[in-house]
């Protein structure tokens, strides 16, 4: 996949399809009767159905099939790990090389946006036949309040950030996912009917089940991110320039850059994509030397090959098999960061003015939140459909399933908008009083 060389922190790193090479790659298509692209598809966006469309020169009829089975098809068409699922899967594999669906998709929405297309109404003379109160505005929420909303339920997300997206806003570099395009996504859901209250942190004075016994709603959905860093475990984590890559990318986001790397020596530690995104988002916030350090082989890294082509495009280095030891510095401040191989015999120090630690990220204390259940790894647990130890309490996304995609966690909030849908026809709930908020 190409790339674009850039300086800027908001450019974006990969070129989109114009019409022209749109319509040839579509034509590339098999036309599979069994579709497995649409089959690899964890959302249920239906890559068979509107790559067809836009074979037959229809991109508006692709991008309705697009936004309607997945409200937040235009980031997913950027950040969707796409090798992994539908191109895997297409039969053109068994022939060259699979259809670029993740481009295909991108290139539809963005045909949404040009003829100004509003794909997603709120149904006329919806019957109010519950409330519904989302925990956090992140991907699982969005997905789950546009299918409740399509289906005639009242949604209210409540945020303790100033904006909507959860990671997507806050947690993944704009040159993989521009800002406008998120605003684009959540647009059609706002579109919809879906309600926000911003500023509003559940679990500081009022819990989830709180909602429900003091609010008025009907049920509640959590889908709060993992908004805590992961430790390393090693000395030297509490020096000054050893930041978490939860941090350190939400300051750049909501700064444009991280200015404080201009001209420095920056190490940042993991080999998923989120490190990725640190190492670039140094890189592009005008640090001199940026060095990526995983502690297994480039093979076993869970970053996309494209995320680290565009990592190397950028003249960042990455040093395999090899695990931080320790993080040393005069007074306070970091100046190296010391490694131990793979083999347990080979070592080595890196000079640096930052440390970043991308090697994962947990759950808040989800007590505050609600008395649900929790997993091991103070994540909620879950049953199928998102559903909780506690009734009317339902989770999906990150928060229970300790962190994966972002079209994981879009199928998991449509699987759990199913779910409190049957739970509240069985309940039988009676026309809803608009909730108290």
């Amino acid at each position: 996949m190409s790339k674009v060389k850039t300086g800027s922190y908001t450019s974006e790193a990969v070129r989109g399809f114009d019409h022209r090479t749109a319509m040839e790659e579509a034509a590339r298509c098999l036309l599979c009767h069994d579709a497995p692209c649409s089959e690899g598809c964890p959302a249920g966006t239906d890559p068979g159905k509107f790559i067809r469309s836009i074979r037959f020169r229809n991109p508006k009829g692709a991008a309705e099939t697009i936004r309607e089975n997945n409200v937040l098809g235009g980031v997913c068409a950027r950040v969707c790990p796409y090798d992994r699922l539908c191109e895997e899967a297409c039969s053109r594999t068994g022939i060259d090389r699979p259809i670029e669906i993740g481009k295909l998709q991108r290139y539809a929405v963005e045909q949404e946006k040009a003829f100004r297309m509003k794909v997603l109404k709120a149904p006329r003379g919806r019957k109010n036949q519950g409330a519904v109160a989302c925990v956090g505005a992140g991907p699982a929420s969005l997905a789950l309040a546009a299918e409740l909303a399509k289906a005639g339920y009242r949604v209210t997300i409540f945020e303790k950030e100033k904006k909507a997206g959860g990671v997507l806003t806050y947690g993944i570099t704009p040159a993989r996912l521009p800002q406008y395009v998120v605003d684009q996504d959540i647009a059609a859901v706002k579109g919809l009917g879906v309600e926000f209250e911003f500023g509003t942190e559940i679990g500081k004075k009022i819990t989830a089940q709180d909602l429900i016994e003091q609010k008025g709603y009907d049920a509640v959905f959590i889908g709060a991110g993992l908004w805590q860093g992961r430790s390393a475990g090693v000395p030297g984590e509490d020096l000054k320039g050893v930041l978490t890559a939860v941090d350190f990318l939400k300051e750049a986001r909501t700064k444009g850059g991280y200015a404080a790397m201009k001209d420095k020596t920056v190490v940042v530690v993991g080999g998923g994509d989120v490190a990725m995104d640190c190492a670039t988002t140094a890189k592009l916030s005008g640090a001199a030397k940026v060095a990526i350090w995983y502690r297994r082989s480039v093979e076993e890294a869970p970053a996309s090959m494209d995320e680290i082509r565009y990592a190397h495009d950028l003249g960042i280095t990455i040093t395999t098999e090899f695990a931080p030891k320790a993080f040393t510095g005069k007074g306070k401040k970091v100046e190296y960061a010391e490694f131990t191989g793979r083999d347990k015999k080979s070592s080595a120090t890196a000079a640096c003015d930052f440390v970043v630690l991308a090697i994962g990220q947990t759950a808040e204390d989800m007590s505050k939140i609600t008395g649900a259940s929790l997993s091991g790894k103070g994540c909620i647990a879950v049953r199928k459909g998102g559903k909780t130890n506690l009734p009317g309490i339902f989770a999906a996304g990150d928060i229970a399933n300790g962190g994966k995609t972002v079209v994981e966690a879009v199928a998991e909030g449509k699987e759990a908008a199913a779910s409190i849908i049957t739970y509240l026809k069985k309940k039988a709930v009676k026309p809803a009083k608009k909730a108290v908020k």
